[in-house]
């Protein structure tokens, strides 16, 4: 409990020094929108213990949307610390405390996945946000899972693959990259069946509770994979591109699991710290 206060205390100081600069750099439009949060997720993952291995690189290749699986709330903390990065979260996030302040903050862009009516203009959001040069991430699985799992990809909002190149008049193609998240490690232990919901928030697991355990836990070991990208016209299917990327994700997941679980069984020493595998913030 003592390491929970402390890195609640951290995190909370963190905020409110960034907050108003994010503020006014949302204001007047200024890079460093993109920048801070970048930072934030850095420190965040550095306070909370989250090491990160990360395999493969995000392609340059812009306007890019990255399909996603979801595991946790962590995800956002994980995937926010290796670049600037748009999220697709549903509307509900933008109305919980402080959570949805935070994710107001970065930019999400919020949508109502079960009004079908409102899929279009979600997709037109998107859209609109792969053309302005963001890399827009989107949980494909519309949901979280409990990590071992990969649900089907929804191909709905992978509509904004087709919108985006229809409304461009300088792009052509649009870069679809698959990313795994893996979650191996959890205070030095692999993630088997017993600490699976320590990591993964999905069901109807409480946030407050799992919150305070990812805290007070010290050591959360993942594996981030990135896939191949690739560039789809206008003639592309989206449930394809769905299916292909699920079936990336899933055998990327798969893999890291295994060789997660078959490092920490052997006691082979962990990544090293986020903060020190990281690139510099440009």
């Amino acid at each position: 409990m003592i390491r929970f206060v402390a890195a609640l205390l951290a995190v909370a100081m963190l905020t409110l020094l960034l907050a108003p600069f994010q503020l006014i750099a949302l204001a007047f439009g200024w890079r460093w929108q993109q920048r801070i949060p970048l930072l934030f997720h850095r420190v965040f993952c550095a306070l909370a213990g989250v090491r990160i291995r990360e395999i493969g690189r995000r392609t340059r290749d812009t306007p890019v949307l990255i399909l996603s699986n979801h595991v946790s709330w962590l995800d956002i903390c994980v995937i926010g610390a290796l670049g600037p990065v748009a999220f697709v979260a549903k509307s509900e996030v933008a109305s919980w405390p402080v959570f949805g302040w935070l994710a107001k903050l970065q930019r999400t862009i919020f949508i109502e996945r079960e009004r079908r009516q409102k899929t279009g203009a979600a997709t037109q959001e998107i859209g609109d946000r792969l053309l302005g040069g963001d890399a827009v991430v989107l949980f494909a699985e519309g949901t979280s899972s409990d990590g071992i799992r990969i649900l089907p990809f929804r191909s709905a909002l992978i509509g904004a693959v087709h919108h985006a190149l229809g409304e461009s008049s300088h792009h052509t193609q649009i870069t679809v990259q698959p990313l795994s998240l893996a979650y191996v490690g959890f205070g030095g232990l692999p993630v088997g069946r017993a600490l699976r919901d320590h990591v993964a928030w999905y069901g109807d697991l409480d946030l407050i509770p799992h919150f305070i355990g990812v805290l007070a836990a010290g050591a959360i070991d993942i594996t981030v994979t990135w896939g191949e990208a690739v560039a789809y016209d206008m003639s592309a299917d989206r449930k394809k591109i769905a299916r292909d990327a699920e079936a990336a994700v899933r055998r990327m997941t798969t893999a890291a699991l295994r060789a997660g679980a078959a490092k920490q069984a052997a006691g082979l020493p962990a990544p090293a710290p986020a903060a020190e595998t990281l690139p510099a913030i440009a």
